[in-house]
């Protein structure tokens, strides 16, 4: 039995001073791995489907004479699924739409003085790009967490590129659930070569206005990229995590067990404990030990445990305080008067409260999204939800009356900053009347 301490370093109530480096995340390569994204993106942009073909062929070693998924294998992937597997799906399906269908925002109609109506209405974007992981396992969740709130909102046009095995297929279960929300128009397309072409447009995948969706860091890299200045991106979403908070009252099994599920994602994937003691933290080294024994991606948990930590700190209020500085992607808050330490970090991405609300829930079932910020973004942004579907328009409609009580201010307020052209709109409207 090989022995966690070598991938589950632990810190004795480290001083404050130390926590930034305690909370750094997997940054392996990123100069390589950008300048091969920006390299793939430059050569998507300027070779569309040649491009794509070439690149396919050099990363994923096959040879792709189309990249859109036939109606025809989306009918034959539904017979490759069990029932028991759709009856899941469904199950899943009808918790995430509920939840996300009333998120839908209500319409804001406020006159701010006598005459001037300011109106607020969501509409959806346009053409939305979906990015769903399928490497070494094929995220079909992921399609549930996008494309269904984007149907909920409306959108027109709905692509979802996910990546192929060596043999052009892509996993039946990924099929069939897209098929299931609704999703037309499939690419076999993974990485940062799918996101250039959502981001650019080629000769057969359609540019988008938003791409959505989480991935490797070089999906996520490619993302960042073209974000800055070629399509809109939903969030930074790149190696997964997770921050368990727990006292001495906890499971040492239950929070062992949350962080293998979080590491089994990928070698960079990380898996933070914050307990209350020592004695706790050797417990749940010792149940991390005895149940990785039985899981099959025993070897990519490993690797991802080499850049998990745990942390010791006595205080209660120094452990929420670090999982505030941390802004995990997931935080599971396995404590005494769990509600009451959740609501005390604000930076999260996603909570999970109590002994029996395990992280599991949230990736598949309960109702919320699973793509989340990761890497402290949690401190800025929200997770994948309905509104990162929408857009919000303003209008606003004033009567004579109305803008005649509005026109001393603005024109006031035009001439201070020297745009006399905002005044004069205004008095040619008011001509005949003191402005």
């Amino acid at each position: 039995m090989q022995d966690t301490q070598d991938m589950l370093t632990l810190y004795d109530n480290p001083a404050r001073a130390e926590w930034a480096a305690l909370t750094e995340r997997c940054v392996r390569q990123e100069a390589k791995i950008t300048g091969q994204v920006e390299t793939i993106l430059a050569r998507i942009r300027q070779g569309g489907d040649r491009a794509l073909r070439e690149i396919t062929r050099e990363i994923e070693g096959r040879d792709a004479a189309a990249f859109e998924v036939s109606e025809e294998a989306c009918r034959k992937a539904a017979g490759k699924v069990s029932e028991p597997l759709k009856e899941a799906i469904e199950t899943a399906r009808k918790n995430i739409e509920a939840f996300h269908r009333a998120q839908l925002p209500q319409e804001v109609s406020v006159e701010t003085m006598p005459g001037v109506r300011c109106v607020q209405r969501a509409v959806p974007i346009r053409s939305v790009g979906l990015y769903v992981p399928g490497g070494k396992a094929p995220l079909f969740s992921t399609v549930l967490m996008l494309a269904l709130p984007a149907r909920v909102a409306g959108c027109r046009e709905v692509v979802l590129c996910t990546p192929a095995g060596r043999d052009g297929e892509i996993a039946p279960e990924i099929l069939y659930t897209a098929t299931v929300c609704g999703v037309k128009r499939i690419f076999a397309l993974g990485g940062a070569q799918a996101i250039g072409a959502m981001a650019y447009g080629t000769e057969s995948v359609p540019k988008v206005d938003k791409i959505f969706g989480p991935g490797n860091r070089y999906v996520t890299r490619a993302k960042q990229l073209v974000g800055a200045g070629d399509v809109a991106i939903d969030l930074p979403a790149g190696p997964s995590e997770v921050l368990v908070l727990a006292d001495d009252e906890a499971s040492p099994e239950f929070a062992a067990a949350d962080l293998l599920s979080q590491a089994e994602h990928g070698g960079d994937s990380q898996s933070i404990l914050a307990c209350a003691s020592v004695d706790f933290a050797c417990r749940v080294r010792q149940a991390v030990e005895e149940q990785l024994q039985r899981l099959e991606r025993a070897e990519i948990i490993r690797e991802a445990l080499r850049t998990s930590r745990i942390i010791v700190l006595a205080d209660r209020g120094e452990r929420i305080a670090f999982a505030e500085a941390y802004a995990p992607e997931h935080l599971i808050v396995a404590m005494r008067d769990a509600w009451e330490a959740a609501v005390q970090v604000p930076t999260a991405g996603s909570v999970f409260v109590g002994a029996w609300s395990p992280e599991s829930a949230g990736d598949y079932a309960s109702g919320t999204n699973h793509t989340l910020p990761t890497g402290g973004w949690g401190r800025a942004c929200s997770g994948v939800n309905t509104d990162a579907f929408l857009r919000k328009i303003t209008y606003q409609e004033l009567t004579r009356e109305g803008l005649a009580g509005l026109a001393p201010t603005i024109v006031r307020m035009a001439e201070a900053e020297g745009l006399g052209a905002h005044a004069a709109a205004v008095r040619v409207r008011m001509k005949g009347g003191a402005v």
